[in-house]
């Protein structure tokens, strides 16, 4: 199960489907999934001029914008499937950005109070 937020889904129902898969990335049998996204990932990253781009660099930088957003480590941890802490805690230095602007907002906040 992928939790997808409501503009992933509009293009994931706008895919032409067939009657007789319900599958979105379908395989090369009938009602079956393709199970190597390798070969259509090369095509796409050469039609978007972007050959260096892995697929695992979208889960990062899915991640990080979570991040910047605001989200938790542990919220983030359940978004990507991670069952172990420790994996998402690999994006914790990319937080320190998040954490500052935090201190800052609250510092501010407090600062407000101080000043008559």
């Amino acid at each position: 199960m992928v939790p997808l937020g409501p503009e992933a889904r509009a293009v994931l129902a706008d895919l032409p489907r067939e009657d007789d898969n319900p599958w979105v990335i379908r395989g090369k049998l009938p009602g079956s999934y393709i199970t190597d996204l390798q070969k259509p990932w090369r095509r796409i990253r050469a039609r978007a001029e972007l050959e260096d781009v892995r697929i695992h660099d979208l889960r990062h930088s899915y991640a990080s914008r979570a991040l910047v957003l605001g989200e938790s480590l542990t919220m983030i941890g359940k978004l990507l499937g991670h069952t172990q802490v420790q994996t998402t805690a690999r994006y914790a230095h990319l937080a320190r950005n998040s954490i500052q602007n935090a201190a800052a907002r609250i510092t501010g906040s407090i600062g407000g109070n101080l000043t008559p």
